[in-house]
């Protein structure tokens, strides 16, 4: 029986593909075991959103030929759609496949494996972007209490920094129906909790005319599944209808995830982002007015192009006065074929790595204030692992992380927890 490894890079799309792909082996007779074992086969799943999502995937794949020299290693994802040639100078790869193959990887490695003895020249296989019109279907379940559903794919933006629409095409996605199918296939696995996942997930509906109010609404009525979380929305896309829906729902949970990426408007236009500051600041406002427990977290980026200090100062004073939860920090890299690459000034390493450290900062602030506010409270947790100290550990359905130490095996269950916040670490006892 082959062995079989497995690396993910990047975002929780990747995640969902990488399990799909993975019991898929599985069921052609492979045994997958962790990549730091020695296996006949490595696949790594490639994220490219930023150079050093690249040296991180080129890394997995050196560290897998250094275990085991005569692996063949498949790599997938978007570093391999948009640099397969520099990927197959890499010793130890055997194949790289773009977008549209990926899902066909099965196949083309038991053909690797009748040749296993032989001699092999690496193959990259990589259909042009332009022409991917496919939505493959993904779903993770390695963990039993949380599953990655895979709701959509690609990305019709064209915001001046970002490859993602070069890596994985135009919106695309599978029907409400087929949705519905898959998520009560992940509730019969015993799992509790779905996160839909996508590139631009509230772009939800270009390939089959459907809308993401109507997705949502129809996975609200799958039975066994007691929780969803959407993974993130476009601000522009998040209407007053989908909030209201979160605020009334059985299952939605009060948590979104919500990419800013800069707070001036200067910026902004740069980035080709399609929605100023006030709007921001009145989408923000209405989850508080409608959801007032929401945990709200946002991406921003820092140093690009055009970012002068004045310009950064305000983005920060921005993000201070919306009173959100957190704040995911991503660093300006430059990417080829970008529009941000004409934009001027270009902002200094320096500068960039110095603007990170005063956000995380600010980041770290705000999500102690949110948690502050529990202090004391009773809310559910849906329970997931035990730690090193014998702590098990969950999170509320308003995503604050909890640890505590239970007279039961409270994994995959969702238990009332009184909250005590304190040292920076939300800890919890059982409620009466």
């Amino acid at each position: 029986m082959a062995t079989i490894g497995f690396y993910t890079l990047g975002c929780k799309l990747n995640y969902a593909e990488t399990d799909s792909i993975s019991r898929k082996f599985t069921e052609c007779g492979f045994e997958r075991v962790a990549f730091s074992d020695v296996a006949d086969y490595y696949v790594v799943n490639s994220c490219s959103v930023t150079e050093s999502a690249n040296k991180k995937g080129r890394q997995a794949i050196r560290a897998a030929h250094k275990r085991n020299p005569q692996a063949k290693i498949i790599v997938v994802g978007c570093y391999a759609q948009l640099k397969p040639q520099e990927i197959l100078q890499l010793d130890g790869v055997a194949l790289v496949l773009g977008v549209q193959e990926k899902f066909s990887i099965t196949d083309r490695v038991m053909a690797l494996e009748k040749e296993r003895l032989t001699s092999h020249v690496p193959e990259g296989c990589v259909t042009p972007i332009e022409s991917v019109e496919s939505f493959n279907s993904a779903y993770s379940c390695s963990e039993r209490t949380r599953s990655f559903l895979k709701v959509q794919d690609g990305c019709n933006y064209r915001c001046s920094y970002c490859t993602i629409p070069l890596a994985r095409g135009k919106s695309r996605n599978t029907t409400i129906q087929e949705l519905v199918r898959q998520a009560e296939e992940i509730a019969n696995r015993g799992v509790k909790e779905i996160v839909l996942s996508g590139i631009n997930i509230g772009d939800f509906g270009k390939s089959t005319g459907e809308k993401f109010i109507d997705l949502i609404r129809a996975l609200d009525a799958v039975e066994g599944i007691q929780r969803y979380r959407i993974s993130s929305i476009e601000p522009n896309l998040l209407t007053s209808e989908v909030i209201d829906f979160v605020a009334h729902s059985r299952a939605f949970m009060p948590h979104f995830h919500i990419p800013l990426q800069c707070g001036c408007d200067e910026v902004l236009k740069l980035m080709r982002r399609r929605y100023t500051t006030d709007f921001f600041a009145k989408k923000i406002a209405e989850v508080h007015e409608k959801i007032a427990d929401a945990f709200i977290g946002m991406d921003v980026m820092v140093g690009s192009p055009g970012e002068i200090d004045e310009y950064f100062q305000k983005s920060y004073n921005f993000i201070q006065s919306l009173g959100i939860s957190f704040v995911h920090v991503f660093t300006y890299s430059e990417r080829e074929n970008t529009d941000a690459l004409q934009i001027k000034p270009h902002i200094q390493e320096s500068v960039r790595t110095e603007r990170s450290v005063r956000l995380h900062s600010l980041s770290e602030e705000q999500l102690h204030n949110f948690y502050k506010k529990y202090d004391g409270t009773i809310r559910p947790v849906l329970f997931e692992t035990k730690n090193k100290e014998g702590y098990q550990v969950g999170f509320t359905d308003n995503y604050i992380k909890v640890q505590a130490k239970l007279p039961l095996n409270a994994k995959n269950k969702i238990v009332p927890i009184l909250l005590s916040y304190r040292n920076g670490v939300m800890e919890g006892i059982l409620a009466e």
